[in-house]
């Protein structure tokens, strides 16, 4: 099925290979050589996935991501040249995946189609899963409404924090690795870094919990993964 892609990319050769690779797998692109445009196009656009390099003119690419990130769940795939352990870090807190060049177009290909085949399949819970409310405590869980409150104040969440959330407090006391979350949440074919995991694990704890340096709710299990205590 095509989808419509934006390539925010300042490097015209590589934008061209990459509008060239995608095109011949039947998606529509979309263009933006800076970060401001590429910001305005998704907004006014919508595209089912952004390609954005993190050099980027006016805005860089981790400030677009992190933008954006506000605003929608649209998956991201971070392009840059740079290798470093922080940088990839910072690339995971808000993208989806993360490429460092050089690349190859058969693997860019091949992560494409995986975050758009996750974002395309909705997370599957049986009826009597999503009939309940859960409580733990203040915490309220609206599997129905898919919907949080805290002490009774309602908590934004995004569909992914959400499952995340409801996987953890439907099996609470369950120990999880973090490729049983990864399978769980974002596919069995998913080829990102499993420190995605951690980050979406973060943003929850900084939500949830009364102090998320030292979590009482999502623990952290060594060695593992995590674990809900309620």
């Amino acid at each position: 099925m095509p989808n419509t892609i934006l390539i925010v990319e300042d490097e015209p050769n590589l934008l061209a290979a990459l509008e060239y690779n995608l095109r011949h797998e039947g998606h529509t692109v979309l263009a933006a050589a800076d970060g401001e445009s590429g910001l305005r196009m998704a907004r006014t656009m919508s595209p089912d996935l952004i390609i954005l390099d993190v050099m980027l003119p006016i805005l860089d690419g981790f400030e677009v991501c992190r933008i954006l990130r506000r605003e929608s769940d649209i998956p991201v795939i971070m392009l840059t040249a740079r290798g470093e352990e922080d940088d990839r870090v910072r690339g995971l807190e808000h993208a989806d995946d993360y490429v460092t060049k050089p690349f190859s177009m058969p693997e860019l290909r091949a992560r494409v189609r995986n975050l758009l085949r996750r974002a395309s399949s909705s997370q599957t819970y049986d009826f009597a899963e999503r009939s309940e409310i859960i409580r733990s405590g203040d915490l309220t869980i609206d599997q129905i409404s898919h919907s949080v409150t805290l002490d009774d104040k309602p908590l934004e969440m995004k569909p992914r924090e959400f499952s995340l959330l409801a996987m953890f407090a439907t099996n609470k006391g369950r120990a999880f690795t973090r490729n049983q979350i990864l399978e769980h949440l974002w596919g069995h074919d998913y080829i990102g870094d499993s420190r995605t995991v951690d980050v979406h694990v973060r943003w929850l704890r900084e939500k949830i919990e009364l102090d998320p340096s030292k979590p009482r709710r999502i623990v952290t299990i060594r060695g593992l993964g995590y674990r809900f205590d309620g």
